[in-house]
């Protein structure tokens, strides 16, 4: 495997001599204005402290809940620090000029501080999509249990957190049942504050987030991000612009991997086959970035952007997926939509551009594809490399797959 793996890299720095290389869209915001900065330690924190300084630190994740956050504020947990059945649900926003930022403080060589969610009570809310998806099927509305929440708020940058999200077996739940309760790592929902800026996600650890087999759309699996049908038209059109999600390690989440844009406006992206560029832009989300992750043993799919215009999904790895689409573990008779899943793919995007990522060992179902052009227009997929897929390299979804480019890839 590792001959291969150098070879393809061989072969993509020969590529890379004679093409350029498309420019990420996210960019970088620096903090201008002062906030509170909050510490939080299960190690050192007691629940009396003012939480203002290392030396007085919050002991619970519950107290960060409670606070409705300003821009330029900083949440700061203290490494080796684990939160047992905590969960962080952000309130409030920052601005352009003075992002919220979580991040980690403390002993460098400890771990990451771990929010160990296990579905706890608290950590439930209720998501609802205000309408049938685009295909009817697909659960729309339900309990779900999220590590990190993102609900309404912008300019918020997260780094170097640890969760997990597990069923509770042990209180008689079945892993395959139809009715198990989502779950996610990251939950992230635009609903009724219009577009919602500036979200970064850096360098998490998120494992065994073991929700629901069958639910494909609901907030379910390691990140995934959605756009809810606002409740009052006058706030605008629910949608993300500036996403990045950078760095991360995902390992035995279910059903997905990474999942950013399904949106309730579905409906107002016709497909023709192609795309109108300028209404994928004004009902989808743009400038999403997804770079650099690592996702091994992903229960169904891998990486998807999903009404997205011009996303950029590059220089991840996703190293066995599909997992759960098997006959022995997918039996529910409804099958919710399908017994399909894939790698590394979008789903009715304008202009999706994939490249230097690499894919490998997927769990045979009726897609297990690396890469489908799946419903979208002009998705490019260049310079990847996969191998041990049972699907094999690519799946081109017949005339619903307008205007593709695959060219220069390694299967």
């Amino acid at each position: 495997m590792m001959k291969r793996i150098l070879a393809a890299m061989m072969a993509f720095v020969m590529i890379l001599s004679c093409v350029p290389v498309l420019q990420a869209q996210a960019t970088e915001i620096a903090p201008t204005a002062s906030g509170t900065t909050y510490y939080v330690s299960s190690l050192h924190g007691a629940e009396g402290n003012s939480g203002t300084s290392e030396s007085a630190p919050f002991a619970s994740l519950l107290k960060i809940n409670e606070i409705t956050l300003q821009p330029g504020d900083r949440v700061l947990l203290e490494r080796g620090s684990v939160f047992v059945d905590e969960y962080l649900h952000v309130k409030g926003s920052g601005n352009a000029e003075a992002p919220i930022v979580i991040d980690v403080y403390g002993d460098e060589s400890q771990p990451k501080p771990l929010i160990q969610t296990n579905a706890s009570e608290g950590s439930i809310w209720y998501q609802d999509y205000g309408k049938r998806l685009d295909n009817t099927w697909h659960k729309y509305r339900g309990n779900v249990s999220s590590c990190i929440l993102l609900y309404d708020v912008e300019y918020i940058e997260i780094s170097n957190i640890a969760m997990t999200n597990e069923g509770n077996f042990d209180q008689g739940e079945v892993y395959n049942s139809a009715y198990r309760m989502d779950r996610t790592g990251v939950a992230g929902v635009a609903e009724n504050i219009g577009t919602v800026d500036h979200i970064y996600l850096r360098n998490l650890d998120i494992r065994n987030v073991q929700g629901n087999v069958y639910n494909k759309h609901m907030c379910n699996g390691g990140i995934y991000f959605v756009c809810h049908q606002a409740d009052d038209a006058s706030t605008g059109i629910a949608r993300y612009d500036d996403v990045l999600i950078e760095g991360c390690r995902l390992d035995e989440v279910n059903r997905w991997g990474i999942a950013v844009g399904y949106t309730a406006y579905w409906d107002k992206i016709p497909y023709g086959p192609s795309i109108d560029p300028e209404i994928c832009k004004t009902y989808g989300s743009t400038n999403v970035v997804i770079r650099s992750n690592y996702l091994t043993n992903v229960g169904g799919d891998g990486i998807t952007t999903m009404y997205c215009s011009e996303p950029l999904i590059e220089y991840n790895v996703v190293d066995g997926y599909c997992q759960d689409i098997t006959n022995e573990i997918y039996v529910y008779e409804g099958n919710r939509g399908g017994q399909v899943a894939a790698g590394i793919w979008p789903w009715m995007c304008k202009t999706a551009v994939f490249q230097y990522n690499e894919c490998y060992s997927s769990t045979y179902n009726q897609d297990a594809q690396a890469w489908d052009a799946d419903w979208g227009d002009n998705a490019i997929y260049q310079y990847n490399y996969s191998c041990n897929n049972a699907g094999g390299a690519i799946m081109f979804c017949g005339t619903y797959a307008c205007n593709t480019v695959f060219r220069y890839n390694i299967s």
